[in-house]
């Protein structure tokens, strides 16, 4: 305990010196379960954390609530401070207490939220910490109907604020105070203003100075002005000429730096951001900067098999690396956000994101996605506020989600959906928004973009109704903003000759899901009808409520370790950085008829396929896909591919290797009895 008494001590030191401090608090959390009655046995346990990973492989997936505990010494020379606790993401509810005080709670498992604890703390002693947490569902807390694993708990960090009397405030939906807003951008200006939310307590007024840096260090704009404090948002409009503009091929990013004070700075906040134009039209598609950009994207969801929904860093770089492999130059958050650092990253790397809110159907006809209540409605809103308040500074956001799947049956959920949209643009005029859309209606015309999730040839029909469907869109609905999006599942243990007659349900062959994709792709890759086209999805994720625990739209299996066929696909159409070369079906080494084809996919240039000493030609069926003739296949054989300097390889065994052999009978000798 001393040693932790004079680490704070230390910290209280380094606050003097500094207006704002923010010390982490991701350690020494206790954790039980609600139901445990007791904190006895509690678990230490440290931040990002959620109970279902550790229960996952012993148990059923657990919906409960669970308490998180944790003590602070605040020294005695804080007392002039104010103090806030910040949570950067709790799934799903969660209530705070301190000293046994009730301080408040959020609702909501995807955004950031802060309290102010200064009235509830005590100073030079001892102070409780007490988040109660629950992954229950409700009927008042969006979303209402996912399929997507809810792991619970605190799985995102948590920090402690120490600021002045007057600052800038950290409790602005939980964003970071600083908004920065461009209302024209061009190549020889940018025009905008930073929206700053201060608080204070008892100042009537206070000197703001903007400051704003450009991407090699160089100060670019200052300004420097008296406010008055009487709680509105300070609007500061600057003025950058020449500007260096953000966009994917050249992700230039600007720092600007909102500071209190006259003779000394009291309080200092600095947000990055980036300037770029977005636009979305029929005839010229989604430009970014004026210049047209086709959207190859995925959808993300939010796990993975080792850490649960409680994502590190290192789990987010490795799934951007795995996503720019693809050569995909869009993601899409599915149902809610990521964390601010994966949009960090994006900000950098030139990707362009999507964020849903989660006003979210799944395909469970059980599943009731909107309650026509006050309660529901209102925490939609405050989802969607944070949503776009948390996340309005990176420039790699180019759109807000306003829904996925609704029905239009029962209660009319249109005048909602027009009411969030409203607000997506009086919050942000900036962005688009868009959803995503099965169903017909007045519902698709609300918001700016529509991107039509189809499904034609997975469920019914034939994959070559696409393209049907396709041209009658462009017949009758061709003024509409379009994208589309498509995915299947299909799992890599499944395949298609140990299905029986009528395969049950949850049978899923990879097979299949890569014949959809290839149909698909081959009619509706780069179709100029559609400003962007969506996969479904880029990676498994964890669904307690479907067969073997995972949804397997995913190009990339839940643990990452193994990339389907699909896969390979996209990263031959999409990524003009590195060739690539892949057999299809490598993993079926075990065949049972004889005459085989193979197919290739080849961003190399045109494939030589060699089958044991033999050169089969290849034809290309669709871009990047190529196909080979019939040949006579006995025993084992080494197949190889090559185009320019990439080689691919695989061995096969042909015959009839599927029936069991049938063991010679065990021989007697005279009198012996036969065994059973």
């Amino acid at each position: 305990m001393k040693r932790y008494i004079a680490t704070f001590l230390f910290l209280a030191a380094c606050a003097a010196a500094q207006a704002r401090e923010v010390f982490p608090l991701n350690e020494g959390w206790r954790f039980f379960f609600k139901s445990e009655n007791s904190s006895d046995n509690a678990r230490h346990v440290t931040l990002p954390h959620t109970w279902n990973t550790d229960t996952q492989a012993t148990g059923p997936f657990l919906e409960t609530t669970a308490n998180y505990q944790n003590d602070m010494y605040i020294p005695a020379d804080w007392a002039s401070k104010r103090l806030f606790v910040k949570f950067y993401g709790v799934q799903s509810a969660a209530d705070l207490f301190v000293n046994g005080y009730y301080v408040g709670g959020h609702r909501g498992g995807a955004t950031a939220f802060t309290f102010e604890i200064t009235d509830k703390v005590r100073f030079g002693s001892d102070n409780a910490l007490l988040v109660v947490v629950s992954n229950n569902c409700r009927d008042d807390m969006l979303p209402t109907s996912t399929d997507m694993n809810l792991y619970g708990g605190i799985y995102r960090e948590a920090e402690l604020i120490i600021t002045e009397k007057t600052a800038v405030s950290p409790l602005y939906l939980g964003s970071e105070g600083v908004l920065v807003r461009q209302n024209s951008v061009g190549s020889d200006r940018v025009e905008g203003e930073a929206e700053i939310h201060l608080i204070s307590a008892g100042e009537n007024n206070c000197v703001l100075t903007l400051d704003i840096t450009a991407p090699d260090g160089q100060r670019v704009f200052t300004r420097r002005q008296k406010i008055r404090l009487d709680g509105k948002p300070v609007m500061m409009p600057f003025t950058i000429d020449h500007p260096q503009l953000w966009s994917p091929a050249s992700p230039a990013l600007y720092r600007v730096t909102a500071s209190i004070g006259d003779d000394r700075v009291t309080d200092s906040v600095t947000v990055r951001t980036g300037f770029r134009s977005i636009h979305a039209t029929t005839a010229d598609g989604f430009t970014i900067n004026g210049e047209r950009l086709p959207v190859h994207g995925v959808t993300v969801y939010h796990d993975n098999a080792i850490s649960g929904g409680a994502f590190i860093a290192q789990d987010y770089d490795s799934d951007l690396r795995q996503i720019h492999d693809l050569g995909a130059n869009a993601l899409r958050s599915a149902v809610m956000p990521h964390a601010q650092y994966f949009y960090d990253r994006c900000d950098e790397q030139g990707l362009l994101v999507w964020v849903d809110m989660p006003l979210h159907r799944t395909s469970f006809l059980g599943d009731v996605a909107y309650y026509a209540t006050p309660q529901f409605e209102q925490n939609g809103l405050q989802q969607l506020q944070e949503i776009i308040a948390q996340n309005y500074n990176h420039p790699s956001v180019v759109m807000w989600g306003i829904f996925s799947r609704l029905w239009t049956r029962g209660d009319d959920v249109t005048p909602y959906v027009r009411k969030l949209n409203d607000t997506a643009h009086a919050l942000d005029p900036s962005r688009p928004t868009v959803a995503c859309s099965d169903q017909n209606g007045d519902i698709n015309f609300i918001t700016d973009l529509i991107v039509w999730r189809q499904d034609v040839g997975w469920k019914k029909g034939s994959t070559d109704d696409v393209a049907v469907w396709r041209d009658q869109l462009q017949k009758n609905w061709s003024h509409l903003r379009s994208g589309v999006c498509y995915g299947g599942s299909g799992f890599i243990g499944h395949k298609s000759y140990t299905a029986q007659a009528a395969p049950r349900s949850n049978w899923m062959p990879e097979e299949r899901q890569t014949r959809f994709h290839e149909e698909y792709a081959k009619n509706l890759q780069n179709d100029s009808l559609f400003w962007g086209t969506w996969v479904n999805n880029m990676f498994d994720y964890g669904s307690a409520r479907r067969p073997y625990g995972i949804n397997g739209e995913g190009l990339v299996t839940l643990d990452r370790r193994e990339c389907k066929d699909a896969y390979y696909l996209y990263r031959a159409l999409w990524n003009r950085e590195k060739p690539t070369l892949h057999i299809v079906d490598k993993r079926r080494r075990l065949r049972e008829r004889e005459r085989q084809a193979f197919q290739v996919y080849s961003s190399a240039g045109v494939p030589t396929l060699l089958v044991g000493g033999d050169t089969l030609a290849m034809t290309e069926y669709a871009a990047c896909q190529y196909r080979s003739d019939s040949v006579d296949v006995l025993g084992t054989v080494q197949v190889t591919v090559a185009a320019g300097e990439l080689r691919d390889s695989v061995t096969i065994r042909v015959g009839n290797v599927l029936k069991p052999k049938r063991l010679p009978a065990p021989r007697r000798t005279a009198g012996q009895q036969p065994t059973n």
